[in-house]
Parts: C-alpha cells; structure tokens; sequence
C-alpha cells in the first residue's frame, strides 16, 4: 500500500508543485491520475517512486516513510518495488527487445544471471511480442515499444507500476492494447498508477484522482 499524507513539494523560485496531498493506493487497483499541465500531477508520480523528495509530508510504501531512507536503501526499493514506464520508452537503441527487458535485472541480485534470458523472453510474451523478440527500437513501431517498456517495467517482479502518459504518442489502436495490459496487471494485484491527460483512461481506471494547482481538485 502506498500513501501520501499532506505531502508537499516545492521548487526553487517558490514554486508549489503539490501542496497538502493525501492519497492511499492499494493493490490491485487501477488508479488514473488527471489534472492539466503543470498541475503537479507527475510531480506525485515522482514523489511515489521516490525520484523526488517530500518539502513536508510522508510518503509511505508499505508503511515505510521513504523520505527517512537512505539513499542506497531508497534505490533497491525502486528497483524491486516499482515498475516506471514513460511516455518517450527509453529503450537502448542498441539493444533488441528481449535485452532492453534484461537491462534492469542486472542490477537485482535476486534474480540469476542465468535465468535472465528465459524470464525477458516471458515477458516479452505476455505483451503479444513473441515475433519482435530479436527486434531492435528503430525496427518497431511505438505501440510495440512501449510494449516492450511494459515487459522492462515488470522485469524485477514489482507490486507498482507507476506509468507517466504512456499513451502520450500512440495511435487510438495501440492506446487501447496498453491500457488493456495495465488493466491485466492491477486484476494480477498490482498497484497501477497512471498520469495521462487523456480522458480514456478513465474508461479503464477503478479510481480517478483529479488535480488542480497542486491538490485535489474536489477539495
């Protein structure tokens, strides 16, 4: 479970990017995120995933207030708790599909260099990629890529996934197939947290959280 009490995050110039926020999110939840530009919504997303400190507030992950951990405890939390998929996917160029997904079990001790392969080559399949495996980004479409950002977020098994606009560049086809497969991971019980201006999103989410200069927009 996370929460968010009466979190605050300013920048420097005075700016209030989320002034007093309280939120909870549970497991196998679908949550959509909605609000304008600048209305501090990704700046949430960031506070979650610990990328951003707190000013004031808690943010708490299972009960643990990640602005009291260290930074190398901050850091394995993310790489085994949350999944990030991003508008711009961030694939390696270089790397096909099946070795982008490896790319973040290499820093898990957990998982065995030698079952790597054989656990990329699963999750490249469970998002309908089996024939792109051996694909490389400029050999895909956008659609297929952020597929393969899906497999790469799930590739360290995490309870959250934390999806900053992912439909942001794709076609109304390809939108719907991504917000189908993070519709099946909320139902598997994962957390699924997504920031989108795009208002179908709201087809698909168990809870939609509006915000508005930085707090919510029904208080």
């Amino acid at each position: 479970m996370i929460e968010l009490i009466n979190a605050v995050k300013n920048f420097d110039g005075g700016v209030t990017a989320v002034n007093g926020v309280n939120l909870t999110f549970e497991p196998g939840k679908f949550y959509a995120i909605m609000g304008p530009s600048g209305s501090g919504k990704s700046t949430i997303l960031n506070l979650i995933g610990g990328i951003e400190d707190v000013s004031s507030g808690s943010v708490l992950i299972n009960g643990k207030d990640i602005g009291k951990m260290k930074e190398k405890e901050k850091a394995v939390m993310r790489m085994k708790y949350i999944g990030f998929i991003f508008q711009g996917f961030y694939l390696n160029p270089y790397l096909n599909a099946v070795d982008n997904v490896i790319v973040p079990m290499r820093i898990n001790p957990d998982i065995d260099r030698k079952d790597m392969k054989n656990r990329a080559m699963m999750l490249i399949e469970s998002v309908g990629l089996s024939e792109r495996k051996k694909h490389y980004p400029n050999q895909m479409s956008g659609g297929e890529m952020q597929r393969v950002a899906i497999a790469r977020a799930m590739a360290n098994s995490p309870e959250v996934i934390l999806a900053d606009e992912p439909t942001g560049n794709l076609d109304e086809e390809n939108e719907k197939m991504i917000f189908d497969l993070l519709k099946k991971l909320a139902q598997e019980g994962k957390t699924i947290i997504v920031v989108s201006h795009n208002e179908t999103v709201t087809e698909y989410a168990d809870k939609v959280i509006r915000i508005k200069k930085g707090k919510q927009a029904d208080e």
